[in-house]
């Protein structure tokens, strides 16, 4: 796509999000959100955790942002589960730190085949020199094993495994909705230079596929909110693919000329 398509069409895209506004999830949970911002910033697990991120692993639009925002969104769905759950308090603050380390490490083998799998692989190996209960490792391992949309997902093993579970899924795709239009999208094309009428042969099938994710979110809170995150990154992208079909009919008509 060349350069002034391409920052013609992201900046309308970042228009039609402004305009449409962020997700309720986020005016609902706000103080959960906070809470969740600021224990990724200072606690010390999920600053050691941060180290062993290297986006060259990580893949295209699933990097260290990516990761962060799942970790701080998976914080926040673990404390808006916690009320259905009845948790205290302390119990909380652990969980929300174990879900948190399943979210920046998720993606860890992002660029890997079945990098669920790997991922989780590789975390069991980081969490052996963490100071946290080897019940939980399993669960942040099992968490990240079973992210991917779409595939058959075991059992837990009791209710704070699927909490932990359930949160980082629906969190990861919470990014399929505004994240997905406003940055992912435009991070894959900018690195694979990939021609616009190629991009908007696909669009349609590719909206498709991520309306889909709709029916799949696993946590209460989830099944509440994650569907506003694809509708909204649907509006934006029906906004995107509007645009480039205008595009390519001048093009058209002035090759016709």
């Amino acid at each position: 796509m060349d350069n002034l398509n391409f920052i013609k069409l992201k900046q309308m895209a970042l228009k039609a999000a402004e305009r449409i506004g962020k997700p309720s999830f986020y005016n609902d949970y706000k103080s959960e959100v906070k809470i969740s911002s600021e224990l990724l910033k200072t606690n010390i697990h999920l600053k050691k955790c941060r180290s062993y991120l290297d986006e060259s692993l990580m893949g295209v639009g699933h990097g260290l942002a990516h990761s962060e925002a799942v970790a701080v969104d998976t914080g926040a769905v673990i404390q808006a589960e916690s009320r259905l759950y009845d948790l205290n308090n302390k119990l909380v603050e652990e969980l929300i730190i174990y879900a948190q380390i399943a979210g920046l490490l998720h993606d860890i083998r992002r660029k890997e085949k079945d990098h669920t799998i790997r991922g989780s692989n590789e975390a069991k190996k980081i969490l052996e020199g963490f100071h946290i209960g080897s019940h939980y490792k399993g669960y942040i391992a099992t968490a990240i094993r079973n992210h991917e949309a779409f595939k058959e997902v075991p059992e837990s093993e009791n209710k704070i495994a699927k909490l932990i579970s359930g949160a980082l899924y629906d969190a990861d795709k919470f990014r399929w909705g505004p994240d997905n239009f406003t940055t992912t999208v435009w991070l894959i094309l900018d690195h694979g230079d990939i021609p616009i009428d190629m991009v908007c042969n696909n669009f349609t099938e590719n909206i498709k596929y991520i309306e889909k994710i709709k029916e799949t979110f696993r946590t209460e809170t989830g099944k509440k909110y994650g569907p506003e995150f694809i509708d909204i990154g649907v509006m934006i992208g029906n906004v995107i693919y509007e645009e480039m079909t205008g595009i390519l009919k001048n093009k058209d008509e002035k090759l016709k000329s």
